[in-house]
């Protein structure tokens, strides 16, 4: 195991760094050399308005910015819909190595007499005051704001902000610092110019026609176009008073160079955006000391398993007489119940079977992105990638959990198979209607549509639980795994047990360990899913995966065997609570998180980020403890399969 971790972590870094582009590449001529598999017009389009201090997305046309007279919206997979993006053409459109300066696109004008104009302009202020984000798409890739950060190191965001605000108390907010012009009290500056600067390789030495795009890069800016008849982006920022009382009007305006980059290839063009994040050395830190907890667990149960066990089996082994038997102690004694049916084997029983499914599922998921299949270039990929995995997985957890609750000697088969199809998936689909009927009262362009919703629900009952069906039939047809130990009648009873050895304990210790293990990888991925940072480190993440499988296992095996040493035999449900309290961890560290790392405010985002916590935290506890409760059983199955019983 030891090998394998290694062997996985020297492939972390190429995993990494390897990925495939989710698309055919596009080449691009000057006007009037158009010719097949080569065009000049470059068509920018836009994606949701996302922000750090609010879980509510919205559409670009909820803003009132300049929109495509001809929309054209390219069609969404699944995980595209279920993460609220909306990907919409754009009135931003250029024309291959054509400069354009101060490139007037539309004015918007705002009556403080017309109530339609005050609500538009009270939610671009909104969308200002909480730094609403613009997501821009050329080329399928993203446009991106490039600034120093700290050490000299450049960032670059695959997002530029509406605008800024200066509070009544003259405190600079956000985007506002770039510009010192930026200093009126309760006033906002919207950026309603860009500076757009497309990079291409030229093609040379290379057997493709045209160029390709390599690089988008912009500089939002904020100009007071006084004539729309003469503009010329210089001057003052563009001011929108906290209090509305005068005729507004804005216009939008871009500007456009292009500049030949033959040093990037289009295979790796998106690698200035994914090294502009300092992430690297943590996360080498972050598989150090997982591995250091691994190291410290491996050589524990190896200690237990080569020294201690090995002595306790030779010597129950070499007692003859009853007399010495009777003054034995330890875990041979509760060999007679050691593998009594637990009680509520039934919903142990259905916990394990969707644990098999979700831990499947979170395998080969992750492998595929570690290979480069699911790329930031792919945009959705991922999410549907794991959907229609779950979906298709319902055999394995149909199986699973038939053959437990037949090993548990349970006779309700037709609950059991109901509640493996339906417990679980129908607490986290109950979870997420609560929280889409959030979304759609807020208007936001993460609720999901009726459409989408009604598919999920199809793909659920029409392919999910039929195989599951399938799965019980076969699990239900196989005869019970068989114990290497016959149970005694009359139940044993169970001595006074010391503070460590009582359930609450050992479980609530469990956890610490899996947990100590991904706290850091927790953070990167809270990260991407709440700050909206790219998460492409899915070979770390795999390793990290591994390393949990083993921590939790190892954990789980450690307070087992010390457990039954104490002769307590009611290891069924412990071993399963064990090593998934590792997602109660999970949730105290969310909590965390929340309050100390995110600016979120507002009811609705709260109930937002909690909802859906709450269905990381559920899936988190089935997969852990479904690992944690089967390599308990494997020890147990062993070690009672080696020793001599009457």
């Amino acid at each position: 195991m030891r090998l394998l971790a290694a062997g996985l972590l020297l492939a972390a870094p190429l995993c990494a760094a390897f990925y495939l582009p989710g698309l055919a590449p596009v080449s691009f001529c000057e006007e009037g050399e158009e010719r097949e598999g080569c065009k000049s017009l470059i068509e920018l389009f836009v994606n949701r308005l996302d922000s750090v201090e609010s879980v509510l997305p919205y559409e670009y046309d909820a803003f009132d910015f300049c929109q495509d007279k001809e929309e054209k919206r390219p069609s969404e997979n699944l995980g595209q819909v279920l993460f609220g993006e909306r990907i919409a053409s754009s009135p931003y459109k250029f024309t291959f190595k054509k400069q354009e300066t101060c490139k007037r696109v539309c004015t918007r004008s705002y009556d403080p007499g017309n109530s339609a104009d005050k609500t538009k302009l009270a939610f671009l202020k909104k969308g200002m005051q909480l730094n609403y984000q613009h997501h821009w798409i050329i080329d399928n890739m993203p446009v991106t704001w490039c600034y120093d950060v700290e050490d000299g190191q450049k960032y670059c965001n695959p997002g530029f902000p509406i605008g800024c605000f200066v509070t009544p108390d003259g405190r600079v907010k956000d985007a506002c610092v770039i510009n010192s012009e930026f200093n009126k009290k309760n006033t906002f500056y919207l950026f309603n110019h860009v500076d757009i600067t497309i990079m291409y390789h030229s093609g040379k030495d290379e057997n493709w026609p045209g160029a390709r795009l390599v690089m988008a890069r912009l500089r939002p800016q904020s100009y007071k176009h006084t004539d729309e008849n003469n503009l010329s982006c210089e001057g003052p920022p563009m001011e929108i008073p906290g209090e509305f009382t005068n005729k507004l009007n804005l216009i939008y305006t871009y500007s456009v160079t292009f500049e030949e980059k033959n040093n990037i290839k289009w295979a790796s063009r998106w690698d200035y955006i994914l090294e502009s994040m300092p992430h690297t050395n943590i996360q080498w830190f972050s598989i150090m000391n997982s591995l250091v907890i691994v190291l410290f667990l491996s050589g524990m149960v190896a200690m237990i398993i080569l020294r201690t066990l090995h002595k306790d089996i030779a010597r129950y082994n070499q007692i003859d007489s009853s007399e010495d038997a009777q003054e034995e102690f330890g875990w041979k004694l509760v060999h007679g119940d050691v593998f009594r049916p637990p009680r509520k084997g039934m919903l142990l029983s259905v916990f394990l079977g969707q644990g098999t499914q979700i831990f499947i599922m979170t395998f080969i998921t992750l492998f595929l992105a570690c290979l480069g299949f699911l790329s930031p270039a792919n945009r959705g990929a991922l999410m549907t990638c794991a959907v229609v995995l779950w979906v298709l997985l319902g055999t394995p957890a149909g199986y699973v959990s038939a053959r437990m609750y037949k090993t548990f000697r349970g006779e309700k088969w037709k609950t059991n198979v109901l509640l493996t199809a339906l417990l679980c998936p129908g607490i986290v689909f109950a979870d997420f209607f609560i929280m889409n009927l959030i979304l759609w009262v807020k208007g936001s362009s993460a609720a999901i549509p009726f459409g989408t919703l009604v598919a999920i629900l199809a793909m659920w009952f029409g392919i999910s639980v039929p195989l599951t069906f399938v799965g019980a039939y076969f699990g239900f047809k196989e005869k019970p795994i068989e114990h290497p130990v016959r149970t005694n009648q009359i139940p044993r009873q169970i001595p006074e047990q010391s503070f460590f050895t009582k359930p609450l304990p050992g479980i609530i210790m469990g956890g610490i360990l899996p947990f100590g293990c991904i706290f850091i990888q927790l953070f990167f991925i809270l990260n991407s899913i709440w700050s909206h940072q790219m998460y492409y480190m899915f070979g770390f993440l795999f390793l990290v995966f591994i390393i949990l499988l083993i921590t939790c296992s190892e954990a789980t095996v450690l307070l087992c065997y010390f457990h039954l040493c104490a002769e307590d035999y009611h290891w069924w449900w412990r071993s399963f609570l064990t090593s998934s309290f590792t997602a109660v961890y999970l949730f105290i560290y969310a909590v965390h998180y929340f309050f100390s790392k995110l600016q979120i405010t507002g009811t609705a985002s709260t109930i937002l980020y909690f909802g859906y916590t709450m269905i990381m935290v559920l899936i988190f506890f089935l997969f852990t403890g479904t690992i944690g409760f089967f390599a308990c059983f494997w020890f147990v199955s062993k070690i009672y399969s080696v020793v001599k019983v009457d």
